[in-house]
Parts: C-alpha cells; sequence; structure tokens
C-alpha cells in the first residue's frame, strides 16, 4: 500500500506463495516509491494471476502503474491480456477531463517520493493527511505530519498502515503536529484502539503513550466482537414485518431511515399503487430529501415539482427526476 515492495522481493514472494499454495495471488501496490512497474513485471514473471493498476491518466504518484503500460509489456508473451489499447486510450482521455474538475482536491505530492522507503506511509493515507492539513491551512507542517507518523506509529505498538488503522495514527499525527503538543487531543478512536476494540496491537504499546489516552482504564483483551449484543433479532422486531429478507434487517441496520422509504416504496409498488400519484410522489419527495439532507425550505419546493404529471412514473423513476431538475438537466 506503500510502494514498499521491490522487484526482488515480489519475484521471491510471488514463487513462494505459488510453490506452496494452490491460490490465485493478486498484486495490489503504489507507485509513490517509483518501483511499481518493475514490481509487476518481476511478479508477472513470477506467475502472479491478477495485478492492479489505474488507467494512466489516474495513475503514478501515489495510485498505481499505468494499465496501458503494463498491457504493452506483456503483449505477444503468454502473459498477453488481450486488451486493446486504442480503447484503453479512450478511457483514459475521458478520465484525464473527469480529473480537472477535481484538481483543488488532489496532493501537491511528487509523482515519486523516494522519502517513502524511511516513513512507509501508503498512498490513500498520504492523500488523506494532505487534505486534513489544508482544511487546517498547515499543509506546509506536511513534512513535519511525515516524520511524527512513524513515531506516533511506533508508540501505538506497530499498527498496519492499513485503513483503519492508517487513519488512525495518521489523524493523531496531525493533531500532534498542528496543537503543538503531542496528544493533546486525542480522538475516540485512538482511545479505542488503545483498549484493545481493533484488536491486539503487533507489538506493546508505549506505557506512558497508554496512559495519556485511556488512564488507569484496563485494555481488554478477548475478541472485541465478543462483547457486543446480538442486534439482528431486535432490529427484525422493529420492523414489525416490513422486512423481507435478511438482508432488509442488514439494510436496516446500516442505513434505517434510508431503508425503511425503501420498503414503504416498495410496498406500494407490489399493491399495484402506480396510478395513486399523491401517494408515490409523497412518498417519494420524502425519500429524495432524505438522501439529499434538504433543509425545510427545499423540501417544500421539491414536493411542489413532484406533483407536476409524472406521466405514470415510479417513485423511483420520480425521485430520480427530482435529482436532475435540480441539476437543471430537464
Amino acid at each position: 500500500m506503500a510502494g514498499l515492495l521491490s522487484p526482488t522481493e515480489a519475484d521471491s514472494l510471488v514463487r513462494g506463495l505459488k510453490e506452496e499454495i494452490d491460490l490465485p495471488i493478486h498484486l495490489h501496490t503504489h507507485f509513490t516509491s517509483g518501483m511499481a512497474v518493475a514490481t509487476c513485471w518481476e511478479a508477472i514473471k513470477a506467475g502472479v494471476d491478477i495485478v492492479d493498476t489505474a488507467i494512466s491518466s489516474m495513475s503514478l504518484a501515489t495510485s498505481q502503474p499505468p494499465t496501458e503500460s503494463i498491457v504493452y509489456m506483456v503483449k505477444g508473451t503468454p502473459r498477453d491480456t488481450g486488451m486493446d489499447l486504442a480503447l484503453l486510450t479512450e478511457i483514459s482521455d475521458y478520465f484525464a477531463e473527469v480529473r480537472k474538475k477535481y484538481a483543488k482536491f488532489e496532493s501537491t505530492l511528487p509523482g515519486v517520493d523516494t522519502n517513502v522507503l524511511a516513513y512507509q506511509i501508503p498512498g490513500g493515507m498520504t492523500s488523506n493527511l494532505v487534505n486534513q492539513l489544508r482544511e487546517q491551512n498547515a499543509l506546509n507542517r506536511l513534512p513535519d505530519v511525515l516524520k511524527e507518523v512513524p513515531i506516533v506509529r511506533k508508540e501505538l505498538g506497530y499498527p498496519p498502515l492499513v485503513t483503519p488503522t492508517s487513519q488512525i495514527v495518521g489523524t493523531q499525527a496531525v493533531l500532534n503536529v498542528v496543537t503543538g503538543e503531542r496528544y493533546k487531543i486525542i480522538p475516540n478512536e485512538v482511545k479505542q484502539y488503545v483498549k484493545g476494540y481493533y484488536g491486539a496491537s503487533p507489538a506493546p504499546i508505549d506505557d506512558k503513550v497508554k496512559k495519556k489516552v485511556i488512564g488507569d482504564e484496563e485494555a481488554i483483551t478477548c475478541r472485541p466482537a465478543n462483547l457486543l449484543k446480538p442486534e439482528f433479532e431486535k432490529a427484525k422486531k422493529e420492523l414489525d414485518g416490513k422486512a423481507k429478507s435478511d438482508e432488509d434487517v442488514l439494510s436496516y441496520v446500516l442505513f434505517p431511515q434510508v431503508a425503511l422509504n425503501f420498503f414503504e416504496m416498495r410496498d406500494l409498488k407490489r399493491k399495484g399503487l402506480n396510478s395513486n400519484e399523491n401517494a408515490l410522489v409523497a412518498v417519494a419527495a420524502a425519500f429524495a430529501n432524505q438522501m439529499m439532507n434538504k433543509t425545510k425550505t427545499t423540501r417544500t419546493t421539491e414536493l411542489q415539482v413532484a406533483r407536476k404529471p409524472s406521466s405514470g412514473l415510479s417513485p423511483w423513476a420520480l425521485a430520480g427526476r427530482q435529482d436532475l431538475m435540480r441539476a437543471g438537466q430537464v
């Protein structure tokens, strides 16, 4: 995730795995260190089954190696992908234009940053650090944060720098630098991690840091999920027959209000009430409002718009048409 896998290591790793297990080997690496293309090439020669790439206009830097380059490198070999380079170019051109719309969200990091070999921060984490600092008008402190990250990681027992623990370490490092006092502000996620709710740390957590974070409180030593109370049957009971499957119950647990609106619209459709314009419009408008989190004034306006003749559109189509109206497309 930080582009730390070297070509030589990729070769030995893939060959070793292929000898020991009969499963597809999937390689994911980032370009940050500048080694990704060579790493993928050596892995391919060693027999890797899948390598992750990004279309060229979205590749390099903290992203993945370019798709077209890898496709061309294996062209005419037993590992030829058969992909059409002309079509890939069309895709790249399209996303080159899309990318321009999000330029202000991009990091200011160079195309290759060999410092990653020292601070070992993955690409996605680097982008988040830049955004966090930009929001605090402290982008100039990025070098300080990059130095702080490995220190925090060591103090927290070397958690892996992948989601979610990468964000836990990164956020604490940003706070340490921006506030000017280490661990002056401690996010709840850091407290939960130190308490053991993300599992046991790979190495012992620094005693002084542990004291700052949770005081005299003892960390758990069991599997965190064992402490959770069963919620499925409770949620199922709350739905009072509205759920038609286990998937419906899970949808409700994850997105309560959206799921309830969906169930209501689905029931109307099943009962053949498509001709009941007012009922459908009311449900569609409520659904759209929940999704868009609009103000009271906006909700009233949308409901008035939705009451216009709809040619028998379904509630899903009505909600979609409202979105288009807001975007000025219809």
